[in-house]
């Protein structure tokens, strides 16, 4: 890879020539500016504002404008000569924690090669330093006519640089978040995190820019003379329509689901928090009493019912043996008496 910037790394005391290489490249497809009528290219062409010329690359320089319109030339060799540290130099200042850094504050990436074989002692000094430092180093180094903070850390056995903006340069977030006090139920939060938990992770590697390549498909089919415009795909306008959020998110776990393979949840099965069930009523009271007739139908219960009902049974027909034979006794002293 070729590199962009040659100087060193200001350690302490200990200096480690490196030279600069991007660490990213960008694949994104770039279009010409044409002419509708017959297609031909249109191109800026540098002109000069005193005498109209049009001036070549090499003869064009950088230079400073002042209020009153007045241009001071600068040059490279006026930038090099500059009484700081970094003009050649990554300084590192400091070692922090990895999670200290702001996001926000990420700029470029770059690759810190050794330069040289006397390089690669104190490079690999350095970098196993920070590896088992769990920290990211933050230095500063000018670049392209400016001074810049950076951040190195290391990226399997190669340590990289970010580049990082100025605390200042960071903009406040006033009137981005949403107005007025919006209040958001657990059981919104906890369907929130199932979605989360079912789309789980996923391997950077397979993620592809889908928009490039439709636009190479369609470069191809159009230089072959095949291209056919698909149809408009409808698209409703975003914002100012009220959805179902509960409903919105149960339907998004369940299509999760789905790609992956998994069996989708149903209403009840999505929503995390437990659903309350009435219970059973009690039985109702007959005549201003409870009702006694229901009786468990289990084979217990129905042994002692049946017993119950023998029981009665034998009673019963004991009872009208006796009476029958009580009548019998007061009859027959009647018909003694008559004779």
């Amino acid at each position: 890879m070729r590199s962009i910037w040659n100087g060193a790394i200001s350690f302490g005391l200990v200096s480690i020539p490196i030279k600069l290489v991007n660490a990213t490249e960008s694949h994104s497809i770039s279009f010409r500016q044409i002419h509708l009528s017959d297609g031909g290219r249109i191109r800026y062409r540098k002109v000069c504002e005193l005498d109209g010329e049009e001036v070549a690359t090499a003869e064009i320089g950088k230079g400073y404008e002042e209020a009153d319109g007045s241009v001071i030339p600068i040059t490279d060799e006026d930038l090099a000569r500059l009484p700081i540290a970094t003009a050649k130099t990554i300084e590192i200042v400091s070692f922090v924690p990895a999670d200290e850094i702001d996001p926000l504050q990420m700029d470029a990436a770059y690759y810190l090669a050794a330069n040289g074989p006397t390089a690669a002692k104190p490079y690999t000094l350095l970098r196993e330093a920070l590896k088992r430092s769990r920290k990211v180093a933050i230095a500063k180094y000018a670049l392209r006519g400016r001074e810049r903070l950076g951040m190195l850390r290391v990226v399997d056995d190669v340590i990289a640089m970010h580049g990082l903006l100025w605390p200042d340069e960071i903009r406040v977030p006033e009137g981005v978040a949403p107005e007025g006090k919006v209040s958001v139920r657990e059981a919104e939060l906890d369907l929130a995190d199932a979605l989360m938990a079912t789309l789980g992770e996923v391997e950077m590697d397979s993620l592809t820019d889908e928009y490039r390549e439709a636009v190479e498909e369609m470069i191809s089919a159009k230089s072959q003379g095949g291209f056919e415009p698909p149809a408009e795909a409808e698209v409703e306008p975003a914002g100012g329509k009220v959805i179902d959020l509960m409903a919105a998110l149960e339907k998004s776990v369940n299509a999760a689901k789905a790609s992956r393979g998994e069996a989708t949840a149903t209403a009840e099965e999505a929503q995390v928090t437990p659903i309350r069930r009435k219970t059973a009523a009690a039985p109702k009271a007959v005549g201003g009493k409870k009702s006694t007739s229901a009786t468990k139908k289990t084979a217990g219960g129905t042994g002692k019912t049946a017993s119950a009902k023998s029981t009665a049974k034998s009673t019963s027909k004991a009872a009208s043996a006796k009476k029958t034979a009580a009548t019998a006794k007061k009859a027959a002293p009647r018909k003694r008496a008559s004779a």
